[in-house]
This record gives structure tokens, sequence and C-alpha cells, in this order.
């Protein structure tokens, strides 16, 4: 298979042209996952500002302040949008972790309630998916990523 090398014009190995192609699957997952990760969070935000009123009374039924609903909205928009364009995504992803583990706690703690139970292990399992990228980082997709290399 004659696959040229865009720096040199040359024939790539067939091991050169296989780690191109993991290389770029790499990064389009990398990418691809940090947006499914985080949109759920960049809506939720969306939401929140849109239901203003029911979201602080909501909050104030489960024991949590109104009050801190502007900073839940900037948590969730912030964080979803640094993690989605891959800017400070380790402090970010760090930052949605603790924020899903929190609600998971304060709002899904019914384990009687099957669909609050399932609820909660949602919120688990994605606090795991933001440590993953705590630990790996953003990927070459990314602003992080941009800036190690200016």
């Amino acid at each position: 298979m004659y696959t040229p090398s865009v720096t040199t014009g040359r024939p790539l190995s067939a091991a050169a042209t296989a780690s191109r192609r993991n290389s770029t699957l790499e990064s389009s997952a990398e990418l691809v996952g940090r947006i499914l990760l985080a949109s759920l969070f960049l809506l939720s935000g969306l939401s929140k500002l849109g239901a203003y009123g029911a979201t602080a009374t909501y909050m104030s039924s489960a024991g949590v302040p109104g009050a801190l609903l502007p900073a839940v909205i900037a948590v969730e928009l912030l964080g979803s949008l640094a993690v989605i364009v891959g800017w400070k995504t380790r402090v970010a992803a760090a930052l949605l972790a603790g924020f899903s583990l929190l609600a998971a706690f304060l709002f899904h703690n019914n384990f009687a309630d099957q669909i609050q139970m399932i609820m909660f292990l949602k919120n688990v399992s994605i606090a795991g998916g933001f440590l993953l990228v705590v630990a790996n980082g953003a990927g070459a997709v990314s602003l992080d990523r941009r800036s190690q290399l200016a």
C-alpha cells in the first residue's frame, strides 16, 4: 500500500500509517468524549437559566439554599464549555466531577426509590468519566494542547 508522507513525499511504512490512524482515532475519540460528557452540564445550566425560580425552589426543598443557584449555573456552563474546548481541562473536569458527586449525595440519596438510585449511580459514573479526563488531559484537539505547542 502506497501512502505518501505529508512532510517528505516518501511512502510511509505500514506501521507509521497504522500509528497515524490510531492517533487520529484517539484524538477524535477524546474530542467527542469531552463533548458528550460535558454537553449534559451545558444543557442543564441553560435549562436552569430558563426555569430559575422552579430550580431555586427545588434546591431549597432539598435543603440547599436557592441563593447558590448562580454559582451552580456558572459551574455547569463555564465548566462544560471549558471541557468541550479543552481549556484548563483538568481543573474544569475535577470541578465537574466534584459537582456530580455532590449532586448525587444531595439530590439522589433515596436508595429505596430505584429511579433515584439509578440517578445516583449516573452521577457517580459521570464523575468517573471526568476523573479520567483529569488523569489523561484534554488530548490533541484542545486549547490546552495548543498552549503547550506555542
